[in-house]
Protein backbone atom coordinates (compact mmCIF):
# COMPACT_ATOMS: atom_id res chain seq x y z
CA UNK A 1 0.00 0.00 0.00
CA UNK A 2 1.32 3.43 -0.96
CA UNK A 3 1.24 6.30 1.51
CA UNK A 4 1.58 9.98 0.75
CA UNK A 5 5.09 11.35 0.75
CA UNK A 6 6.57 13.38 3.58
CA UNK A 7 8.70 15.36 1.12
CA UNK A 8 8.12 19.10 0.88
CA UNK A 9 7.67 18.75 -2.89
CA UNK A 10 4.49 17.29 -4.37
CA UNK A 11 5.86 17.66 -7.91
CA UNK A 12 9.52 17.92 -8.88
CA UNK A 13 10.80 18.19 -12.45
CA UNK A 14 14.45 18.34 -13.50
CA UNK A 15 15.41 18.75 -17.16
CA UNK A 16 11.95 17.57 -18.25
CA UNK A 17 11.70 17.28 -22.03
CA UNK A 18 8.98 15.98 -24.34
CA UNK A 19 9.52 15.61 -28.07
CA UNK A 20 6.70 14.45 -30.32
CA UNK A 21 7.81 12.29 -33.25
CA UNK A 22 6.22 11.24 -36.52
CA UNK A 23 5.65 7.73 -37.86
CA UNK A 24 9.30 7.39 -38.89
CA UNK A 25 10.45 8.50 -35.39
CA UNK A 26 11.69 11.84 -36.66
CA UNK A 27 11.42 14.77 -34.26
CA UNK A 28 8.28 16.69 -35.11
CA UNK A 29 7.81 19.16 -32.23
CA UNK A 30 9.55 19.87 -28.94
CA UNK A 31 6.57 20.67 -26.71
CA UNK A 32 8.52 20.80 -23.43
CA UNK A 33 12.16 21.81 -23.43
CA UNK A 34 14.36 21.19 -20.38
CA UNK A 35 11.86 22.29 -17.71
CA UNK A 36 13.00 22.38 -14.09
CA UNK A 37 10.53 23.40 -11.40
CA UNK A 38 8.88 22.16 -8.21
CA UNK A 39 5.51 22.52 -6.48
CA UNK A 40 5.56 22.58 -2.69
CA UNK A 41 2.99 21.14 -0.30
CA UNK A 42 0.07 23.48 0.32
CA UNK A 43 1.09 25.77 -2.54
CA UNK A 44 -1.07 27.26 -5.27
CA UNK A 45 1.21 27.19 -8.30
CA UNK A 46 0.32 28.91 -11.57
CA UNK A 47 1.44 27.74 -14.99
CA UNK A 48 1.11 30.59 -17.48
CA UNK A 49 1.70 30.90 -21.19
CA UNK A 50 0.05 31.48 -24.55
CA UNK A 51 -1.60 28.67 -26.51
CA UNK A 52 0.97 26.09 -27.59
CA UNK A 53 3.52 27.01 -24.92
CA UNK A 54 3.56 23.52 -23.36
CA UNK A 55 1.19 23.93 -20.42
CA UNK A 56 -1.19 21.06 -21.24
CA UNK A 57 1.72 18.79 -22.23
CA UNK A 58 3.39 19.42 -18.87
CA UNK A 59 0.15 18.52 -17.07
CA UNK A 60 -0.22 15.30 -19.06
CA UNK A 61 3.35 14.36 -18.14
CA UNK A 62 2.57 14.96 -14.46
CA UNK A 63 -0.54 12.76 -14.75
CA UNK A 64 1.38 10.00 -16.50
CA UNK A 65 -0.72 10.31 -19.66
CA UNK A 66 2.42 10.94 -21.73
CA UNK A 67 5.90 9.48 -21.54
CA UNK A 68 8.74 11.94 -21.09
CA UNK A 69 11.53 11.91 -23.65
CA UNK A 70 14.19 12.65 -21.05
CA UNK A 71 14.64 14.28 -17.67
CA UNK A 72 13.29 13.39 -14.21
CA UNK A 73 9.76 13.88 -12.92
CA UNK A 74 8.22 12.73 -9.63
CA UNK A 75 4.72 13.10 -8.16
CA UNK A 76 4.40 12.33 -4.45
CA UNK A 77 8.01 11.09 -4.71
CA UNK A 78 6.93 8.45 -7.22
CA UNK A 79 6.88 7.94 -10.95
CA UNK A 80 3.86 9.65 -12.58
CA UNK A 81 2.76 6.28 -14.03
CA UNK A 82 2.32 4.79 -10.54
CA UNK A 83 -1.42 4.11 -10.34
CA UNK A 84 -1.46 4.08 -6.53
CA UNK A 85 -1.02 7.88 -6.32
CA UNK A 86 -4.00 8.65 -8.57
CA UNK A 87 -6.47 8.52 -5.67
CA UNK A 88 -4.79 11.62 -4.20
CA UNK A 89 -5.20 13.63 -7.42
CA UNK A 90 -8.17 15.53 -8.85
CA UNK A 91 -8.00 16.67 -12.47
CA UNK A 92 -10.07 19.03 -14.58
CA UNK A 93 -8.94 18.86 -18.23
CA UNK A 94 -9.20 21.74 -20.66
CA UNK A 95 -12.18 20.00 -22.28
CA UNK A 96 -14.45 17.81 -20.14
CA UNK A 97 -15.26 14.56 -21.97
CA UNK A 98 -18.23 13.18 -20.05
CA UNK A 99 -20.84 10.55 -20.89
CA UNK A 100 -23.52 12.55 -22.69
CA UNK A 101 -26.50 10.42 -21.66
CA UNK A 102 -25.79 10.43 -17.91
CA UNK A 103 -27.28 13.18 -15.80
CA UNK A 104 -25.28 15.17 -13.23
CA UNK A 105 -25.92 12.83 -10.30
CA UNK A 106 -25.14 9.73 -12.35
CA UNK A 107 -21.94 11.32 -13.64
CA UNK A 108 -20.65 12.19 -10.18
CA UNK A 109 -21.74 8.80 -8.83
CA UNK A 110 -19.77 7.08 -11.60
CA UNK A 111 -16.56 8.92 -10.76
CA UNK A 112 -17.15 8.41 -7.05
CA UNK A 113 -17.33 4.67 -7.63
CA UNK A 114 -14.03 4.77 -9.53
CA UNK A 115 -12.45 6.10 -6.33
CA UNK A 116 -14.22 3.37 -4.26
CA UNK A 117 -16.05 5.97 -2.15
CA UNK A 118 -18.71 4.47 0.10
CA UNK A 119 -22.29 4.92 -1.04
CA UNK A 120 -23.47 7.13 1.84
CA UNK A 121 -20.43 9.41 1.56
CA UNK A 122 -20.78 9.47 -2.20
CA UNK A 123 -24.41 10.57 -2.13
CA UNK A 124 -23.74 13.28 0.44
CA UNK A 125 -20.83 14.70 -1.56
CA UNK A 126 -22.84 14.65 -4.79
CA UNK A 127 -25.63 16.77 -3.32
CA UNK A 128 -23.17 19.23 -1.77
CA UNK A 129 -21.17 19.60 -4.98
CA UNK A 130 -24.25 20.08 -7.14
CA UNK A 131 -25.45 22.76 -4.76
CA UNK A 132 -22.06 24.48 -4.84
CA UNK A 133 -21.74 24.53 -8.64
CA UNK A 134 -25.37 25.65 -9.05
CA UNK A 135 -26.66 22.61 -10.93
CA UNK A 136 -29.12 21.20 -8.38
CA UNK A 137 -32.17 22.35 -10.35
CA UNK A 138 -30.93 20.74 -13.61
CA UNK A 139 -29.43 17.60 -12.06
CA UNK A 140 -31.98 15.43 -13.90
CA UNK A 141 -30.88 16.61 -17.36
CA UNK A 142 -28.31 14.65 -19.42
CA UNK A 143 -24.96 16.45 -19.44
CA UNK A 144 -24.99 16.30 -23.23
CA UNK A 145 -27.62 19.07 -23.13
CA UNK A 146 -25.44 21.39 -21.03
CA UNK A 147 -23.88 24.62 -22.27
CA UNK A 148 -20.12 25.06 -22.13
CA UNK A 149 -20.29 26.93 -18.84
CA UNK A 150 -22.47 24.24 -17.26
CA UNK A 151 -20.08 21.56 -18.53
CA UNK A 152 -17.22 23.34 -16.76
CA UNK A 153 -19.26 23.39 -13.56
CA UNK A 154 -19.98 19.65 -13.59
CA UNK A 155 -16.33 19.08 -14.56
CA UNK A 156 -15.22 20.99 -11.47
CA UNK A 157 -17.51 18.87 -9.30
CA UNK A 158 -16.06 15.72 -10.87
CA UNK A 159 -12.50 16.87 -10.08
CA UNK A 160 -13.42 17.39 -6.41
CA UNK A 161 -15.50 14.25 -5.74
CA UNK A 162 -12.56 12.42 -4.11
CA UNK A 163 -11.48 15.41 -1.95
CA UNK A 164 -7.99 15.36 -3.56
CA UNK A 165 -4.75 16.40 -1.89
CA UNK A 166 -3.35 17.56 -5.24
CA UNK A 167 -5.75 19.37 -7.56
CA UNK A 168 -4.81 20.03 -11.20
CA UNK A 169 -6.97 22.54 -13.09
CA UNK A 170 -6.40 23.20 -16.78
CA UNK A 171 -8.21 26.42 -17.78
CA UNK A 172 -10.83 26.03 -15.01
CA UNK A 173 -12.58 29.37 -15.66
CA UNK A 174 -12.91 28.89 -19.41
CA UNK A 175 -16.59 29.32 -20.33
CA UNK A 176 -17.62 30.47 -16.85
CA UNK A 177 -19.40 33.75 -16.20
CA UNK A 178 -17.79 36.26 -13.77
CA UNK A 179 -19.75 34.87 -10.82
CA UNK A 180 -18.62 31.32 -11.56
CA UNK A 181 -15.07 32.59 -11.97
CA UNK A 182 -15.16 34.26 -8.57
CA UNK A 183 -16.56 31.09 -7.02
CA UNK A 184 -13.64 29.08 -8.40
CA UNK A 185 -11.13 31.62 -7.07
CA UNK A 186 -12.74 31.56 -3.63
CA UNK A 187 -12.68 27.75 -3.63
CA UNK A 188 -8.99 27.67 -4.56
CA UNK A 189 -8.12 30.00 -1.69
CA UNK A 190 -10.22 27.91 0.71
CA UNK A 191 -8.58 24.65 -0.40
CA UNK A 192 -5.13 26.21 -0.03
CA UNK A 193 -5.99 27.26 3.53
CA UNK A 194 -6.71 23.57 4.23
CA UNK A 195 -3.21 22.61 3.05
CA UNK A 196 -4.24 21.33 -0.38
CA UNK A 197 -1.76 21.62 -3.24
CA UNK A 198 -3.08 23.14 -6.48
CA UNK A 199 -1.67 23.47 -9.98
CA UNK A 200 -3.54 26.09 -11.97
CA UNK A 201 -2.88 26.34 -15.70
CA UNK A 202 -4.37 29.31 -17.53
CA UNK A 203 -3.74 31.99 -20.12
CA UNK A 204 -6.09 34.37 -18.26
CA UNK A 205 -3.50 36.35 -16.34
CA UNK A 206 -5.90 38.07 -13.92
CA UNK A 207 -7.12 34.70 -12.58
CA UNK A 208 -3.60 33.55 -11.78
CA UNK A 209 -2.54 36.90 -10.36
CA UNK A 210 -5.42 36.94 -7.87
CA UNK A 211 -4.81 33.54 -6.24
CA UNK A 212 -1.37 32.04 -6.97
CA UNK A 213 1.55 31.96 -4.52
CA UNK A 214 4.13 31.31 -7.24
CA UNK A 215 3.95 31.12 -10.99
CA UNK A 216 6.00 30.12 -13.99
CA UNK A 217 5.61 31.71 -17.42
CA UNK A 218 6.19 29.36 -20.37
CA UNK A 219 6.95 30.15 -23.98
CA UNK A 220 8.15 27.67 -26.58
CA UNK A 221 8.26 24.91 -23.99
CA UNK A 222 10.72 26.80 -21.77
CA UNK A 223 10.30 28.69 -18.50
CA UNK A 224 10.93 32.36 -19.21
CA UNK A 225 10.19 33.67 -15.71
CA UNK A 226 9.38 32.14 -12.31
CA UNK A 227 8.67 33.54 -8.86
CA UNK A 228 6.01 34.97 -6.56
CA UNK A 229 3.49 37.54 -7.74
CA UNK A 230 5.30 40.28 -5.85
CA UNK A 231 8.68 39.31 -7.32
CA UNK A 232 7.38 39.37 -10.89
CA UNK A 233 4.86 42.21 -10.77
CA UNK A 234 6.24 44.87 -8.43
CA UNK A 235 7.13 48.04 -10.35
CA UNK A 236 10.11 49.44 -8.45
CA UNK A 237 10.39 52.50 -10.68
CA UNK A 238 7.14 54.12 -9.46
CA UNK A 239 5.44 55.00 -6.16
CA UNK A 240 1.67 55.00 -5.70
CA UNK A 241 0.02 57.23 -3.09
CA UNK A 242 -3.64 56.68 -2.16
CA UNK A 243 -5.18 59.82 -0.65
CA UNK A 244 -8.72 61.24 -0.46
CA UNK A 245 -9.87 63.16 -3.51
CA UNK A 246 -8.12 66.53 -4.00
CA UNK A 247 -10.66 69.18 -4.96
CA UNK A 248 -8.26 72.12 -5.24
CA UNK A 249 -5.90 72.05 -8.22
CA UNK A 250 -3.49 74.37 -6.38
CA UNK A 251 -2.80 71.55 -3.92
CA UNK A 252 -1.59 69.35 -6.77
CA UNK A 253 0.64 72.15 -8.01
CA UNK A 254 2.22 72.59 -4.59
CA UNK A 255 2.81 68.81 -4.27
CA UNK A 256 4.48 68.84 -7.66
CA UNK A 257 6.79 71.69 -6.58
CA UNK A 258 7.78 69.81 -3.40
CA UNK A 259 8.55 66.66 -5.40
CA UNK A 260 10.73 68.62 -7.80
CA UNK A 261 12.66 70.21 -4.94
CA UNK A 262 13.16 67.07 -2.85
CA UNK A 263 13.15 64.19 -5.36
CA UNK A 264 13.96 65.92 -8.65
CA UNK A 265 10.83 64.41 -10.20
CA UNK A 266 7.38 65.64 -11.11
CA UNK A 267 3.90 64.12 -11.11
CA UNK A 268 3.43 62.04 -14.28
CA UNK A 269 -0.37 61.87 -14.18
CA UNK A 270 -3.35 62.50 -11.92
CA UNK A 271 -6.35 60.18 -12.34
CA UNK A 272 -9.44 59.12 -10.43
CA UNK A 273 -9.40 55.46 -9.26
CA UNK A 274 -11.74 53.04 -11.04
CA UNK A 275 -13.33 49.90 -9.69
CA UNK A 276 -12.82 46.65 -11.57
CA UNK A 277 -15.43 45.63 -14.12
CA UNK A 278 -15.74 42.32 -12.27
CA UNK A 279 -16.77 44.15 -9.07
CA UNK A 280 -19.37 46.19 -10.93
CA UNK A 281 -20.78 43.08 -12.63
CA UNK A 282 -21.05 41.18 -9.35
CA UNK A 283 -22.81 44.06 -7.61
CA UNK A 284 -25.39 44.32 -10.43
CA UNK A 285 -26.11 40.58 -10.29
CA UNK A 286 -26.45 40.66 -6.51
CA UNK A 287 -29.02 43.46 -6.81
CA UNK A 288 -30.97 41.42 -9.37
CA UNK A 289 -30.93 38.38 -7.07
CA UNK A 290 -32.25 40.48 -4.18
CA UNK A 291 -35.10 41.55 -6.46
CA UNK A 292 -35.72 37.81 -7.11
CA UNK A 293 -35.38 38.27 -10.86
CA UNK A 294 -36.08 34.98 -12.67
CA UNK A 295 -33.47 33.18 -14.80
CA UNK A 296 -33.52 29.98 -16.84
CA UNK A 297 -29.75 29.46 -16.66
CA UNK A 298 -27.60 27.75 -14.07
CA UNK A 299 -27.81 29.11 -10.56
CA UNK A 300 -24.68 30.59 -9.08
CA UNK A 301 -24.29 28.02 -6.37
CA UNK A 302 -24.31 28.01 -2.62
CA UNK A 303 -21.69 27.44 0.01
CA UNK A 304 -18.62 25.32 -0.55
CA UNK A 305 -19.24 21.62 0.10
CA UNK A 306 -18.63 20.77 3.76
CA UNK A 307 -16.13 17.99 2.99
CA UNK A 308 -14.05 20.50 0.98
CA UNK A 309 -14.12 22.94 3.90
CA UNK A 310 -12.90 20.18 6.21
CA UNK A 311 -15.94 20.32 8.50
CA UNK A 312 -16.02 17.57 11.12
CA UNK A 313 -19.71 16.69 10.70
CA UNK A 314 -18.83 13.10 9.87
CA UNK A 315 -16.88 12.70 13.09
CA UNK A 316 -19.81 14.12 15.09
CA UNK A 317 -22.17 11.59 13.49
CA UNK A 318 -19.81 8.73 14.33
CA UNK A 319 -19.66 9.89 17.95
CA UNK A 320 -23.46 9.91 18.12
CA UNK A 321 -23.65 6.36 16.78
CA UNK A 322 -21.07 5.20 19.33
CA UNK A 323 -23.06 6.84 22.14
CA UNK A 324 -26.20 5.02 21.03
CA UNK A 325 -24.25 1.76 20.94
CA UNK A 326 -23.00 2.31 24.49
CA UNK A 327 -26.45 3.32 25.79
CA UNK A 328 -27.37 2.36 29.40
CA UNK A 329 -28.77 -1.25 29.47
CA UNK A 330 -31.63 -0.15 31.75
CA UNK A 331 -32.78 2.34 29.12
CA UNK A 332 -32.63 -0.40 26.49
CA UNK A 333 -34.79 -2.73 28.66
CA UNK A 334 -37.35 0.04 29.14
CA UNK A 335 -37.61 0.53 25.38
CA UNK A 336 -38.02 -3.23 24.87
CA UNK A 337 -40.76 -3.33 27.53
CA UNK A 338 -42.58 -0.52 25.78
CA UNK A 339 -42.51 -2.50 22.55
CA UNK A 340 -43.87 -5.58 24.31
CA UNK A 341 -46.80 -3.58 25.67
CA UNK A 342 -47.78 -2.74 22.16
CA UNK A 343 -47.70 -6.41 21.06
CA UNK A 344 -51.25 -7.42 22.34
CA UNK A 345 -52.79 -4.59 20.36
CA UNK A 346 -50.97 -5.74 17.24
CA UNK A 347 -52.08 -9.37 17.76
CA UNK A 348 -55.66 -8.27 18.26
CA UNK A 349 -55.59 -6.37 14.99
CA UNK A 350 -54.13 -9.41 13.20
CA UNK A 351 -56.91 -11.64 14.59
CA UNK A 352 -59.54 -9.19 13.43
CA UNK A 353 -57.98 -9.17 9.96
CA UNK A 354 -57.98 -13.00 9.94
CA UNK A 355 -61.69 -13.13 10.86
CA UNK A 356 -62.50 -10.65 8.12
CA UNK A 357 -60.56 -12.74 5.62
CA UNK A 358 -62.51 -15.94 6.65
CA UNK A 359 -65.87 -14.20 6.28
CA UNK A 360 -64.88 -12.95 2.84
CA UNK A 361 -63.88 -16.46 1.73
CA UNK A 362 -67.16 -17.95 2.99
CA UNK A 363 -69.15 -15.29 1.21
CA UNK A 364 -67.21 -15.96 -1.96
CA UNK A 365 -68.02 -19.70 -1.77
CA UNK A 366 -71.71 -18.91 -1.46
CA UNK A 367 -71.56 -16.57 -4.43
CA UNK A 368 -69.68 -19.09 -6.56
CA UNK A 369 -72.46 -21.71 -6.22
CA UNK A 370 -74.38 -21.99 -9.52
CA UNK A 371 -77.97 -20.87 -9.61
CA UNK A 372 -80.58 -23.65 -9.27
CA UNK A 373 -78.14 -26.13 -7.71
CA UNK A 374 -79.59 -28.48 -5.08
CA UNK A 375 -77.61 -27.88 -1.90
CA UNK A 376 -78.80 -31.19 -0.33
CA UNK A 377 -77.14 -33.17 -3.14
CA UNK A 378 -73.86 -31.31 -2.63
CA UNK A 379 -74.01 -31.93 1.15
CA UNK A 380 -74.62 -35.69 0.64
CA UNK A 381 -71.60 -35.91 -1.70
CA UNK A 382 -69.40 -34.17 0.86
CA UNK A 383 -70.62 -36.58 3.58
CA UNK A 384 -69.80 -39.62 1.41
CA UNK A 385 -66.25 -38.29 0.81
CA UNK A 386 -65.68 -37.83 4.55
CA UNK A 387 -66.98 -41.39 5.31
CA UNK A 388 -64.64 -42.91 2.72
CA UNK A 389 -61.71 -41.04 4.21
CA UNK A 390 -62.50 -42.45 7.68
CA UNK A 391 -62.79 -46.04 6.31
CA UNK A 392 -59.39 -45.77 4.62
CA UNK A 393 -57.84 -44.79 7.96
Amino acid sequence: MVTKTNSQYIVEAVGLTKIFKDFWMRSKAKAVDNLSFHIEKGELFGLLGPNGSGKSTTIKLILGLLNRTRGRLTVFDRDPHDVSVKKYIGFLPEESYLYRYLNSRETLDYYGRLFSIERATRRKRIEELLEWVGLSQVAHRPVGEFSKGMMRRIGLAQALINDPDFLILDEPTSGLDPIGTKQVKDLLLELRSRGKTILLSSHLLADVEDVCDRMAILYGGRIRAEGTADDLLTDSSHTVLHIPRIKNDNTITKIDEVLMQTEGASIESVTQPRQKLESLFLSIVEEAKLEQASTSGALHGGETASFLRGDAKGEVLIDQLLQEKNQDPIAKEQSIATEKQEDPEILEELVKDKKKETLVQEAKLELDSPKGADSSVIDSLLDEQSDQAQDNK
